[in-house]
């Protein structure tokens, strides 16, 4: 038996089909924003765990009961949807590398200043300031990288984007236990906040070397649409925003429910000592660095749907694993930490793509800008929801409802088209 290889054209390239022909096929141009677009979400990450890893030291700095400290996260992603709709209009209407930087700067400076603030209630202002900037930034850097990727390799490159979240938590992670040990509670908050300013470097080197997919923008600029938000909710994208909202609600809903009771179920009502610690960290941050990356390769061979239906399951199934840990068993808990964090963030490698794919270019940005990032704020309540029925169901009871979010995210699917493949028009 014999096989015949094809063999390319003359002057035809041969198919790259190496494992980094995504980053190969952005051009060096779109490798700048692909590096750009990854710093600002890093950064936009570990700006945001600044508050959660200090969250201790700030409640008992200010003498704040677990209502308060809860508020602190609640508003930042609550009005992380007013930051990420606006963003989103600003990339439509004056491009995604003025808005990005924009959208960075904001975040930025309000983290630094919620090291300088002198009460609870200027904290609780800055930090919801800033939640204009993490709203908006993940929007903006995805579409403009999304406009450079080819369709073949979308999905993986906005999934290596998403990874750059974890990369930021890991270096949250660090920085803070370097200043914890070295500083006194009391100082070192602060500095953990005026670290912060981290991300103004980012912001020259974007200035200097990202531009806009040149494609795109001539399209954005000839538009009569562009960066209208009610064009959004036109007959022909009406539908869409609706679905693409409740697919954002429910796969953000479950993944804050898992993200704010777990830790504190596994500590207060079975005993486990292990969470908190750096191990258990570093099993939860590794599977979440390869969730992205693997979930991003997967939503291109299996397409956006199918990936996102995939690990809602598999992460409506980790909230009933975490549920039957048995008591004591430090082990377990440290080995399921990697496939908890793997799946919770695999399902969100498909986003950048999937919703960049869902809108034309004149409204990419008020898209998806609206869609995701309203989805985060009605999410945030979730656990909310969760901290209220635990009082008469229990924490490993009330768990359960974060499936609900995962179960939503699966219906929503229903009424939103598969895009694999599909050019950015």
């Amino acid at each position: 038996m014999s096989t015949i290889k094809t063999q390319p054209e003359q002057g035809e390239l041969p198919e790259d089909t190496g494992a980094f022909a995504w980053l190969r096929a952005l051009g060096p141009r779109g490798r700048r924003a692909f590096g750009g677009a990854f710093g600002g979400y890093a950064l936009d990450s570990y700006d945001f765990f600044t508050l959660p890893l200090s969250m201790v030291a700030i409640a008992a700095y200010f003498s704040l009961d677990s209502g308060q400290t809860g508020l602190l996260t609640t508003v930042t992603l609550v009005v992380s949807a007013i930051g990420g709709a606006l963003a989103g209009i600003l990339a439509d209407r004056i491009g995604r590398v003025r808005a990005l930087m924009i959208t960075v700067i904001t975040y930025a400076l309000f983290t630094v200043l919620c090291g300088f603030a002198p009460n609870y209630e200027t904290l609780l202002v800055f930090r919801a300031l800033q939640g204009l900037g993490f709203g908006g930034e993940w929007a903006v850097g995805a579409i403009l990288v999304a406009e450079y990727a080819t369709a073949r390799h979308r999905g993986r490159t906005l999934g290596a984007i998403q990874s750059a979240w974890a990369v930021g938590w890991a270096l949250a992670v660090i920085v803070y236990t370097l200043v914890f040990q070295f500083l006194d509670a009391d100082t070192a908050w602060r500095v953990m906040f005026w670290t912060g300013a981290l991300p103004a470097l980012l912001v020259v080197y974007v200035r200097r070397n990202v531009t806009d997919a040149p494609e795109a923008a001539e399209r954005r600029r000839t538009s009569r649409d562009r960066g209208s938000f009610t064009a959004i909710f036109r007959k022909d994208l009406a539908r869409t925003t609706v679905f693409a909202v409740l697919l954002s609600t429910g796969v953000q809903g479950g993944y804050y429910t898992l993200a704010t009771w777990v830790p504190t179920y596994l500590k207060s009502e079975r005993g486990l000592t292990v969470v908190g610690t750096g191990g258990y960290l570093a099993f939860l941050i590794s599977g979440a660095f390869i969730g992205y990356l693997t979930g991003g390769y997967l939503t291109d061979v299996l397409g956006r749907k199918k990936n996102i239906a995939l690990f809602a399951v598999l992460s409506a199934g980790c909230i009933l694993a975490y549920t039957n840990i048995p008591a004591g068993a430090d082990g377990l808990l440290l080995v399921l930490g990697f496939p908890l964090g793997f799946c919770m963030s695999a399902i969100f490698s498909g986003f950048g793509s999937f919703l960049a794919e869902l809108y034309p270019t004149a409204v990419r940005g008020t898209g998806q800008g609206f869609t995701y990032n309203t989805g985060r704020a009605v999410g945030a309540f979730f656990p909310t929801l969760v901290g209220f029925l635990a009082g008469s169901w229990g924490v490993g009871g009330a768990l359960v409802f974060g499936a609900v979010g995962y179960g939503l995210a699966v219906v929503a699917l229903l009424g939103l088209p598969e895009t694999r493949g599909r050019e950015l028009v």
